[in-house]
Protein backbone atom coordinates (compact mmCIF):
# COMPACT_ATOMS: atom_id res chain seq x y z
CA UNK A 1 0.00 0.00 0.00
CA UNK A 2 1.22 4.12 -0.78
CA UNK A 3 1.51 6.57 1.29
CA UNK A 4 1.26 9.98 0.83
CA UNK A 5 3.87 12.28 2.66
CA UNK A 6 5.24 15.90 2.47
CA UNK A 7 8.21 15.82 0.65
CA UNK A 8 9.70 19.65 0.60
CA UNK A 9 7.43 22.53 1.76
CA UNK A 10 8.62 26.39 1.59
CA UNK A 11 7.36 27.95 4.29
CA UNK A 12 5.77 31.46 4.49
CA UNK A 13 7.17 32.77 1.13
CA UNK A 14 5.94 35.97 0.23
CA UNK A 15 3.77 36.24 -3.54
CA UNK A 16 5.57 38.82 -5.26
CA UNK A 17 3.82 38.62 -8.58
CA UNK A 18 -0.02 37.58 -10.43
CA UNK A 19 0.00 37.18 -14.24
CA UNK A 20 -3.45 36.30 -15.20
CA UNK A 21 -3.24 35.46 -18.52
CA UNK A 22 -0.32 33.63 -18.11
CA UNK A 23 -1.31 30.06 -19.35
CA UNK A 24 -1.14 28.53 -15.14
CA UNK A 25 1.39 27.30 -12.72
CA UNK A 26 3.53 29.03 -10.09
CA UNK A 27 6.79 30.50 -10.81
CA UNK A 28 9.30 30.14 -7.58
CA UNK A 29 12.58 31.38 -7.37
CA UNK A 30 15.20 28.23 -8.77
CA UNK A 31 17.18 28.29 -5.77
CA UNK A 32 14.32 27.83 -3.56
CA UNK A 33 12.99 24.65 -5.38
CA UNK A 34 16.43 23.26 -5.23
CA UNK A 35 16.58 23.96 -1.59
CA UNK A 36 13.47 22.28 -0.50
CA UNK A 37 13.94 18.99 -3.40
CA UNK A 38 11.01 20.43 -5.26
CA UNK A 39 11.64 19.80 -9.49
CA UNK A 40 10.20 22.10 -11.56
CA UNK A 41 6.85 20.94 -14.00
CA UNK A 42 6.62 18.53 -9.80
CA UNK A 43 2.49 19.30 -8.41
CA UNK A 44 2.45 21.10 -5.72
CA UNK A 45 0.04 22.15 -3.37
CA UNK A 46 -0.51 26.52 -2.35
CA UNK A 47 -2.19 27.05 0.80
CA UNK A 48 -2.72 30.94 1.67
CA UNK A 49 -1.99 31.93 4.92
CA UNK A 50 -4.36 35.10 4.52
CA UNK A 51 -7.48 34.14 2.61
CA UNK A 52 -7.51 30.58 3.27
CA UNK A 53 -7.38 29.61 -0.71
CA UNK A 54 -5.28 26.16 -1.55
CA UNK A 55 -4.65 25.13 -4.67
CA UNK A 56 -2.64 23.09 -6.91
CA UNK A 57 -0.81 23.62 -9.84
CA UNK A 58 2.86 22.86 -11.17
CA UNK A 59 6.24 24.84 -10.79
CA UNK A 60 7.93 26.20 -13.36
CA UNK A 61 11.43 27.98 -12.53
CA UNK A 62 12.40 31.45 -12.14
CA UNK A 63 15.54 33.00 -12.24
CA UNK A 64 18.13 31.68 -9.55
CA UNK A 65 17.87 34.78 -6.88
CA UNK A 66 15.33 36.49 -8.02
CA UNK A 67 13.26 35.61 -4.93
CA UNK A 68 9.95 35.74 -7.00
CA UNK A 69 7.19 33.82 -6.29
CA UNK A 70 4.40 34.18 -8.67
CA UNK A 71 0.83 32.58 -9.54
CA UNK A 72 0.26 32.29 -12.95
CA UNK A 73 -3.31 31.80 -14.81
CA UNK A 74 -6.30 31.36 -12.47
CA UNK A 75 -4.07 30.88 -9.36
CA UNK A 76 -3.56 34.58 -10.11
CA UNK A 77 -6.75 35.52 -8.18
CA UNK A 78 -5.98 32.91 -5.53
CA UNK A 79 -2.70 34.13 -4.38
CA UNK A 80 -1.68 38.05 -5.19
CA UNK A 81 1.55 40.23 -4.49
CA UNK A 82 1.58 40.51 -0.94
CA UNK A 83 0.20 37.41 0.30
CA UNK A 84 1.94 34.91 2.05
CA UNK A 85 1.74 31.10 1.25
CA UNK A 86 3.02 27.62 2.22
CA UNK A 87 4.30 25.60 -1.08
CA UNK A 88 4.32 21.65 -0.20
CA UNK A 89 5.17 18.79 -2.53
CA UNK A 90 3.97 15.16 -1.17
CA UNK A 91 5.62 11.89 -2.50
CA UNK A 92 3.98 8.32 -2.74
CA UNK A 93 5.94 5.92 -0.74
CA UNK A 94 5.46 2.00 0.34
CA UNK A 95 5.20 1.04 4.18
CA UNK A 96 7.99 0.58 5.42
CA UNK A 97 10.03 3.44 3.17
CA UNK A 98 10.90 6.45 5.18
CA UNK A 99 9.88 9.42 4.85
CA UNK A 100 12.46 12.27 4.25
CA UNK A 101 10.41 15.64 4.37
CA UNK A 102 12.59 18.92 4.01
CA UNK A 103 11.00 22.12 5.30
CA UNK A 104 12.56 25.33 4.15
CA UNK A 105 11.83 28.68 6.24
CA UNK A 106 11.40 31.70 3.93
CA UNK A 107 11.98 35.05 5.32
CA UNK A 108 11.53 38.53 4.61
CA UNK A 109 12.03 39.03 0.71
CA UNK A 110 12.18 34.98 -0.09
CA UNK A 111 15.53 34.56 1.61
CA UNK A 112 16.10 30.93 3.35
CA UNK A 113 16.09 31.53 6.66
CA UNK A 114 16.40 27.94 7.70
CA UNK A 115 16.27 24.56 6.63
CA UNK A 116 15.01 21.47 8.49
CA UNK A 117 15.18 18.09 7.09
CA UNK A 118 13.52 15.00 9.19
CA UNK A 119 13.14 11.26 9.15
CA UNK A 120 10.21 10.02 9.86
CA UNK A 121 9.49 5.73 9.84
CA UNK A 122 6.76 4.96 7.62
CA UNK A 123 4.82 2.05 9.43
CA UNK A 124 5.32 -1.39 7.38
CA UNK A 125 3.65 -4.24 8.03
CA UNK A 126 5.64 -5.46 10.65
CA UNK A 127 4.82 -1.82 12.69
CA UNK A 128 2.14 -0.94 14.84
CA UNK A 129 -0.23 1.76 13.53
CA UNK A 130 -2.03 3.32 15.78
CA UNK A 131 -5.47 4.17 14.43
CA UNK A 132 -7.90 7.22 16.13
Amino acid sequence: MFRQFMLGKLHRCTVTRADRDYVGSIAIDSELIEAAGILPYEKVQVVNVDNGNRFETYVIEAPAGSRTVGTNGGAALLAKPGDTVLIIAYAYLMEGEAAKPRTVIIGEGNEIEAIIDEEVPVPGPSMDVIRN
